[in-house]
């Protein structure tokens, strides 16, 4: 097995827990550096974690290894991403909004030999509803629903002036498609993304968002109608402590798809 460098950009909520796992030892993978936007945020992360490792900007990363985490604020996502990918590293990362807003960088992993991996994050049933975009796919709708203080530094929220404390009683915020959610919701419709990637496109897929005090948890209902199966998909994510609007089982997912990168076996698409 050849090993593969690593290198995460974001030592958030997501990058700090993915870094654990790859320093505990990940087969076939080795974390040896990191990019941060807080140099000293990322050498106090680092010393929690009992581990020093160099602090490049995205470039030097790029230039260092063989794949990169995007785990960074959506603002930074390009800086990390072209690089890499010009590079012809892996680029693992679960923004797909951000690449809705960027679909230049497909082009540009196709030009060369990078490759970009979307992470499912915290979305349920991406496999099936992938098998099920090479039939014929009727509709796909999507219904996230969260508890309002996930949602109260949500850039669509501020500029509009919506007042989500103190709410009594389920409020939909936004309803349109998966684009326009992207569009609106960078930090938190990622799932939605993922799913207008894997299906019919998100110009196709509808998505609701809804500002629910009754709930503890980040909640999608996703309904698929296409010729081969209807699926009913229910999630409900655990959030951080840190971070309510990111779900614990995001940063499993960047772990689980690093494990696949070099594993004998992968079960799933």
């Amino acid at each position: 097995m050849n090993t593969l460098t690593v290198g995460i950009a974001g030592l958030g909520t997501i990058g700090k827990q993915v870094a654990a796992t790859l320093l505990a030892g990940i087969p076939g993978l080795e974390l040896v550096a990191v990019a941060s936007g807080n140099p000293e945020r990322a050498r106090a992360t680092m010393r929690q974690l009992d581990c020093l490792l160099p602090i490049l900007d995205p470039e030097q990363l790029a230039q260092q290894v063989d794949v990169v985490v995007e785990c960074a604020p959506t603002a930074a996502f390009t800086t990390i991403a072209e690089p890499a990918l010009r590079a012809g590293c892996i680029l693992v990362t679960v923004s797909g909004a951000a690449i809705l807003q960027h679909p230049e960088i497909i082009a540009l992993a196709a030009s060369g030999d990078g490759r970009i991996i979307l992470a499912t994050g915290a979305l349920l049933g991406l496999d099936a509803v992938r098998a099920a975009a090479e039939g014929t796919i009727h509709s796909i709708t999507m219904v996230t629903r969260k508890p309002p203080a996930s949602l109260l530094k949500a850039e669509y929220v501020v500029a509009r002036g919506l007042r989500l404390e103190g709410l009594k009683e389920p409020l939909c915020i936004f309803k349109g498609n998966a684009r326009e959610g992207a569009e609106n919701f960078p930090a938190n419709v990622n799932v939605a993304a993922a799913l207008g990637l894997a299906g019919i496109g998100p110009d196709r897929t509808q998505l609701e968002i809804w500002a629910d005090p009754g709930l503890a948890r980040n909640t999608h209902i996703i309904t698929v109608d296409a010729d081969s199966a209807r699926l009913e998909l229910k999630i409900e994510n655990v959030p951080t402590d840190e971070n309510p609007g990111t779900g614990r089982i995001t940063a499993l997912s960047v772990i689980a798809t690093l494990r696949g990168l070099n594993a004998p076996m992968r079960v799933g698409t």
